[in-house]
This record gives structure tokens, C-alpha cells and sequence, in this order.
């Protein structure tokens, strides 16, 4: 009689679901990649953004649909007219049998000047509904030099759980190992077309040679697209010399205070041995009340962090 196999759990069940393999690729149908792109053109500079719909499988997160968010407005009204409209769409979509299922959004950037506290902010919220999303990142102004600026990313575990702490000294940073490039993670992107889409592409194919050259996709001057990158630069270095400011303002209160505290223990133990000596009982030598042993708080360190990640892609996207 052959064995039986062992039945599990539910519970069992449930943390065998639980544990899914790390994400590996974004696999995006050519008809979302195109329409992201037409949606960032359309509106540059001003930055926009849209929703990401696909299905997670495995280790691959498929993005087989997409549509724009309206422009932002700081009205409230407009931001629940805007929620509404995002409910809508996703009504619509399922009526028509079309995937819904929300996989993360896509933004615009400038000049790659994405790597801000909103970005992380965005995605924590994503988070609490959904295990794994991805923000797609499309840069019009450097898809105009001739590169496909279009990328995927997503918050390292290890920072997301500092995050949800709000606990970035350095102290907690050197334990957890984790410094400036490992906040985001680039996920490999992976465009597809479906069988029926590529054999009418085959049929788009013309039988002559082109005749006519389109020579304005020939002219890539990178003159502008230095110079902005060259200011956008400067910027992020001055805010980064500001950060430090605050760092050096804050250690050299934390001296005066440890020099503080050694002149009043100094002075407490004298007056401690003036008591003994006259048979009377010592004093604490820590004083909770005073104000020269009270701790100094720690500027957070994810500013400088974004902006440190922010000035390596200016550089990479300057030496390009």
C-alpha cells in the first residue's frame, strides 16, 4: 500500500503562499510601455503620473496595462474627485474583462530628479495593500538624447523596516549595514509583445527600402542636457552641504555637553568627599532633572541619503 502524503495546515498553507520568491523581472506588455511614454510627452515638463495594472507571478510582476492619474491639484475636493475617478477606471476595466489588478504606478521625472521623500513616502502607501509593487520611472528629457530612459524600482526590505521605525541615525545604520545606494532597487525590465501584435507588426513592414531619412532624430546635442544636469547638480550639492551643517551643528553641542557633564561630575565627587568627610550620606552623581544630561536627538540621515543617491545619478547621467 503505497504511503500516504503528509496533509497539511491550513496555517502551513498560508506561510507556503506567504513566502514568495524575490522579485526578479518586470515583464511589461509594448502597448503599456507606449502609452506611459505618449502620457509623459504629452505633458512635459510638466510631471505626471498613472496606474500600473498586471497580475504577480512568481518572481515576475507582469504589467499588461496602464491609465493616467488627472493632474494633481491641492484642492481636497479635486484630490476625492481624483480617488473617485481612479475607482471608476478600475470598474470600467473589469467590466471589459481587462486585467485590474493594481501592480504599482508610473511617474514622469526631470533629468532622472526622482529619488525624493515622496517617491518614498508613495511607495509605503502602495505597501500596506499590496506585497509588491514597483514604480516605473520614464525621463522624457533624456529619452530625447536617443536612450529609453524607462526603469523599475522598489524599496529594499532592510529600508523599508528602518522606515516603518523612523529610525535613521547612524548608530542604526552601521547595525542594519545600509547606506545610501541600498533605498531603491532596479528591477530588470522586460518588454513583450503578444503573437497577434507581432505578426501585424510584420505586416506593417514595408516591402521597399526607406526613402526618406528622418534627420531630426539625428541631431542628439547633449549641450542642453549638460547644462541642466550640471545645475540640478549644484542644487542637490548645496542641499547636501546644508545636511552636513546640521550633523557638525549637532556633534558640537553633543561635545559641549559630554564636556558639561565631566565639570558636573567632577564637581559633584569633590562635594561627595566633603560629605563623607563630614559623615553625611553621598549625592547621585547622575541628576536626571538637570538639563546637561539630557540627550540630544539625532538629525535623521535619509535627507542626506536621497540626496547622495540623487548627486551618483546626476554623475552617471553626466558621463553617460
Amino acid at each position: 500500500m503505497a504511503a500516504q502524503a503528509p496533509v497539511r495546515s491550513f496555517l502551513q498553507a498560508a506561510k507556503s503562499q506567504d513566502a514568495a520568491p524575490p522579485l526578479r523581472v518586470v515583464q511589461m506588455e509594448g502597448l503599456a510601455m507606449f502609452k506611459i511614454i505618449k502620457h509623459c510627452k504629452d505633458f512635459s515638463p510638466a510631471l505626471v503620473t498613472g496606474q500600473l495594472l498586471g497580475l504577480d507571478v512568481g518572481s515576475v510582476l507582469e504589467v499588461t496595462n496602464c491609465f493616467p492619474f488627472p493632474l494633481r491639484e491641492e484642492d481636497e475636493e479635486l484630490e476625492a474627485e481624483g480617488a473617485n475617478y481612479q475607482l471608476e477606471m478600475m470598474r470600467c476595466l473589469r467590466e471589459v474583462n481587462v486585467d485590474n489588478n493594481t501592480v504599482g504606478w508610473y511617474q514622469s521625472t526631470l533629468l532622472g530628479s526622482y529619488q525624493t521623500a515622496e517617491l518614498i513616502e508613495t511607495f509605503m502607501n502602495y505597501q500596506e495593500n499590496i506585497k509588491r509593487c514597483v514604480c516605473i520611472i520614464y525621463d522624457p528629457s533624456k529619452s530625447n538624447q536617443g536612450v529609453l530612459a524607462l526603469k523599475a524600482l522598489k524599496l529594499s526590505d532592510s529600508f523599508m523596516e528602518l522606515y516603518r521605525n523612523n529610525n535613521f541615525t547612524g548608530e542604526k545604520l552601521r547595525e542594519k549595514n545600509l547606506s545610501w545606494v541600498d533605498i531603491f532597487e532596479e528591477i530588470p525590465i522586460k518588454v513583450t509583445n503578444s503573437p497577434l501584435i507581432s505578426a501585424f507588426m510584420m505586416e506593417l513592414e514595408a516591402d521597399s527600402p526607406v526613402s526618406q531619412c528622418d534627420f531630426d532624430r539625428l541631431q542628439l546635442s547633449s549641450k542642453p542636457y549638460m547644462e541642466r544636469n550640471l545645475e540640478f547638480l549644484m542644487e542637490c550639492m548645496e542641499d547636501l552641504s546644508q545636511e552636513q551643517q546640521k550633523f557638525q551643528y549637532h556633534y558640537r553641542n553633543l561635545s559641549r555637553q559630554q564636556t558639561q557633564q565631566q565639570a558636573w561630575l567632577q564637581k559633584r565627587r569633590q562635594e561627595n568627599l566633603a560629605r563623607i568627610a563630614a559623615g553625611e550620606d553621598p549625592l547621585p552623581e547622575e541628576d536626571p532633572s538637570n538639563p546637561v544630561f539630557k540627550p540630544l536627538v539625532e538629525p535623521s540621515r535619509l535627507d542626506s541619503f536621497l540626496l547622495t543617491n540623487q548627486i551618483s545619478n546626476y554623475c552617471n547621467q553626466i558621463h553617460g
